[in-house]
């Protein structure tokens, strides 16, 4: 297979706020079926599937005309499903791999372009994902919405839950960049990633990334300029339902 950009989506039906989360109903269609479609039609990428541990999302995808990938029920994070599923596929030390997660049904195709570009531009940078600068108050507190910080190369520093930077001197400001959850990985880096122990501040904060921080390795942050949803709860869903349907009346 000599695909050089390949994009994995990483689904799973168990999920302690939303039970089958990618099958939910979005406008006609399970949610994992737009997120799918858009990636199809990012031209960077010639190829996607879906790695899932449930038949019941297998069978989903099959049914629309998808790629799916079975993968096993114990991985500690989509990373590491995705990088058992690309072992099912012939692909060259160079390849890029590219993680959209399954709930997000409204990302922009162009943001494929945005997130490779650092592992096009560098073939020492192993990983990178997309932020976005904060413009709704109320995500500058939010846990569900991720906040990172970053250095003056755009190298993550810290991911996290809670509000980051901190702001001693009340006479001052900060700008707050929210992390989306789309990333690039170099291929061989995904083996790395998977034999690293579980890190610490991942297990804290609940989020992946960090176990690469944590062991050393360097995060390439890309601002995006498109916001995008992550559909954590059915009130979410619903938000997203909205946004759809308001595009089609405008259209």
């Amino acid at each position: 297979m000599k695909r050089d950009v390949i994009c994995i989506i990483p689904a799973r039906y168990e999920s302690s706020r939303f039970p089958g989360k990618p099958l939910a109903d979005l406008l006609g269609k399970p949610m994992i079926q737009h997120v799918y479609e858009r990636v199809a039609r990012a031209k960077a990428v010639p190829y996607v599937a879906v790695a899932t541990d449930d038949a019941r999302i297998f069978d989903a995808v099959k049914a629309f005309g998808g790629n799916a990938i079975m993968t096993a029920a114990t991985h500690r994070s989509g990373t590491d499903r995705i990088a058992e599923a690309v072992l099912a596929l012939d692909l060259s030390a160079a390849a890029i791999v590219v993680n959209i997660q399954g709930d997000q049904p409204i990302f922009e195709p162009a943001q494929v372009d945005e997130v490779i570009a650092p592992l096009v531009a560098d073939s020492a940078a192993v990983m990178s994902t997309l932020i976005y600068k904060i413009v709704l108050p109320e995500e500058m507190t939010h846990p569900h919405a991720v906040k990172v910080v970053f250095d003056a190369d755009f190298n993550a520093l810290y991911f996290s839950r809670a509000t980051i930077p901190f702001v001693r001197d009340k006479k001052l400001s900060a700008d707050y960049y929210k992390h989306h959850g789309i990333y690039a990985y170099r291929r061989d880096f995904l083996d790395t990633f998977t034999t690293l122990p579980e890190g610490k501040l991942e297990k804290l904060e609940a989020l992946e990334q960090l176990r690469a921080l944590e062991y050393g390795y360097k995060i390439k942050v890309v601002i995006t300029p498109h916001d995008s949803v992550e559909v954590d709860n059915a009130e979410e869903l619903d938000r997203v339902r909205r946004i759809l349907l308001e595009g089609r009346s405008a259209s």
